[in-house]
């Protein structure tokens, strides 16, 4: 089996290619043109997967690399991922993240319509929410111009599958993190802020709304329901989620007492970083991915925020100074 990655250099996508290759798979991955090479996520499999160049905002570019690869299954990761930059770009978020879909879905259909498709929703899309806990079923109201993307991009995902009988499947993936995850994630900049404070390289730390609430679960684990998709007879939209939801407030506890600190003491609230329109509460109700495709999540919120701080610390001791 030969796989197609957009966005390989990614926290999922390292660990999607990482899980492909363990089971046997041709991995390849598919990367923007970059006068430097992204690839510290990958660097320990590097020599094992095969690198294309191609953009999603050119769609001769990826009917090019899917001709040239012929890959069995397509996994598209790749986007502009973090909220908060959504609002300064929304343009181009939107060509990424929904247009960008487009012009990989017509690339199959064009190419070869067999290839089996993977879209990369997002819990997002719910943003304030209709129903508690959120379902396939449950309606979209997104909060941000990504959310909006999103939507977008997982209909357009939905009306390949219809019109074109394309295997194309949406994971609606609620939060999910590890020590890959970017800085610029809350979750990162709360675990890398934990681990500075107690080495001495940092006093305080400064966060927006404690009181937001996700559902968290561990990237390594989410990669298998992607790969369990792409994997049934027929193609379905599937909640990824853990079922159980904790607020910015109890990641920052949870960092913190990991390296025996009182959170209390160093945190401090900054309105720079309160979104244009909050998403409140984000609780997925996995029932769906667990019944159809004998999925379960396995690593608990307070084993992945230990893992996290953990390897931040790991990270910066080399860093901290002499005491």
């Amino acid at each position: 089996m030969k796989a197609l990655i957009t966005g390989v250099t990614g926290q999922d996508g390292s660990y999607l290619a990482e899980l492909l290759l363990n089971k046997g798979y041709d991995v390849v991955g598919m990367v923007r043109r970059s006068s430097t090479e992204p690839f510290d996520r990958i660097r320990h499999i590097r020599d094992r997967i095969d690198i294309r160049q191609a953009d999603l905002l050119d769609q001769l570019s990826m009917i090019s690399v899917i001709e040239d690869v012929k890959p069995d299954e397509l996994y598209n990761l790749a986007a502009q991922s973090f909220v908060p930059t959504s609002w300064d770009q929304p343009v181009l978020t939107a060509e990424f993240d929904a247009l960008g879909v487009t012009r990989l879905l017509e690339a199959v259909r064009l190419i070869n319509r067999k290839i089996r498709f993977y879209q990369a929703s997002s819990s997002e899309m719910f943003g304030r929410v209709q129903e508690v806990p959120q379902t396939e079923k449950t309606p979209f109201h997104p909060r941000s111009p990504y959310g909006v993307a999103k939507v977008y991009g997982h209909f357009i995902t939905v009306n390949y599958r219809e019109s074109y009988d394309i295997h194309a499947s949406s994971g609606i993936l609620f939060n999910h993190e590890s020590p890959r995850r970017g800085l610029e994630f809350v979750t990162r900049t709360v675990t890398d802020g934990a681990a500075r404070v107690k080495l001495g390289l940092a006093t305080d730390l400064a966060l927006g709304n404690l009181d937001a609430r996700r559902d968290w679960g561990y990237a390594g684990d989410y990669v298998e329901a992607m790969w369990r998709m792409m994997q049934q007879d027929q193609p379905d939209n599937y909640v990824v989620a853990t079922g159980v939801n904790h607020s910015v407030a109890d990641l920052v506890r949870t960092a913190f007492e990991r390296v025996d600190l009182d959170w209390h003491d160093y945190v401090k609230t900054d309105p720079r970083f309160v979104r244009p329109a909050e998403v409140d509460t984000l609780l997925g109700d996995a029932s769906h991915a667990k019944a159809r495709l004998s999925w379960e999540p396995h690593t608990s919120f307070e084993e992945l925020v230990h893992m996290m701080v953990d390897a931040d610390m790991e990270r910066l001791r080399g860093a901290a100074p002499r005491l």
